[in-house]
């Protein structure tokens, strides 16, 4: 069905390109072979209408004139519909070409070099190698997540998703029900920002962290989608990157290297021991709970309790 379609909606657009004059639904019809096996006229109706809407929601400009005789035509000029010539200099070309080199490894492999050769169709010039002037970067984007295809179907169409999701502190996934906005790659990993209905606020989720498979919803949103979504800047705050105060912690000697590049003073203890002092931001017990046995969180309590919290978690499995 979805390939008669397709082939149906070709052949009334190159009939609406091809014409010098509009054609009434009449004549559409006779020269559209899908609209001959139409079983009566309101059933090709609708199939017309349809299809009309479609093309137009594709970009295609079709215009409907009225004769003298009061009978409805369409037709979709060439002028209208052509875009425009396309010029690019080497330094352009050459940041297309990184573009859609950075998804050579990923499945927009062939969308991104059919991309390059409609360019190439378009009048980019032969002689212009969009890779040769920085033929010394290998950009690459990794997409290693089996939910990365249908979260980025998902945030192109504005479709609701439901998926598996296992927070760093829990110890089984929970179901959660998204209105997605947007995906963006952060210091190697992937995170979607969006809608979350169930705890009706914005939420980020870290790819990797989502279980099974993504399962769309038919519904459309409920929430107004923000004109800029900020997936960096929230992670970053989320990962205690953005910091308003101080901790201070025991950190075991020759461990905890992160930690030591962010402490703000360090002071020996003695007996395997180093105390640090290091900028506190939300999330910062998520992070330190990774380095396990080789940190002591000293202040403040609210701190220590949360990573004692993960830490015990952690250890009912």
């Amino acid at each position: 069905m979805a390939i008669a379609k397709a082939e149906r909606l070709m052949n009334l657009a190159l009939c609406l390109l091809g014409t010098r004059r509009p054609l009434s639904k009449r004549e559409l019809r006779e020269s559209v072979e899908a609209y001959l096996e139409a079983g009566s006229d309101d059933s090709f109706n609708r199939m017309f209408e349809r299809d009309k809407d479609d093309l137009r929601e594709l970009g295609l400009v079709i215009e409907t004139v009225e004769n003298l005789d009061g009978e409805i035509g369409y037709l979709a000029r060439r002028d209208s519909n052509r875009l425009p010539a396309i010029t690019l200099d080497a330094e352009e070309a050459a940041a297309l070409g990184l573009a859609a080199k950075v998804w050579q490894q990923a499945r927009l492999a062939g969308a991104a070099s059919g991309a390059l050769q409609k360019l190439r169709a378009a009048g980019l010039p032969e002689d212009v190698d969009p890779y040769g002037a920085h033929g010394a970067l290998e950009p690459r984007i990794p997409v290693h997540e089996a939910a990365f295809e249908p979260l980025m179907l998902a945030c192109r169409d504005r479709r609701p998703v439901l998926f598996d999701y296992r927070k760093a502190s829990a110890a089984r996934p929970e179901p959660r029900h998204v209105e997605p906005w947007a995906l963006e790659c952060w210091r190697g990993h992937w995170y979607l920002a969006g809608f979350d209905r169930d705890r009706g606020a914005e939420r980020v989720f870290r790819l990797s962290r989502i279980t099974g498979r993504v399962r769309s919803r038919g519904t459309g949103f409920t929430a107004p989608v923000p004109d800029v979504v900020t997936v960096r800047e929230t992670v970053a705050s989320w990962a205690g990157e953005i910091a308003d105060r101080s901790a201070l912690i025991r950190l075991r000697s020759g461990a905890g290297y992160p930690l030591r590049a962010k402490a703000v003073k360090v002071r020996e203890l003695g007996d395997g021991w180093d105390e640090l002092e290091i900028p506190y931001g939300h999330g910062l017990d998520a992070w330190l709970v990774e380095f396990g046995p080789d940190v002591v969180v000293l202040e403040p309590a609210e701190l220590r309790a949360d990573v004692v919290d993960r830490l015990r978690a952690v250890a009912k499995g």
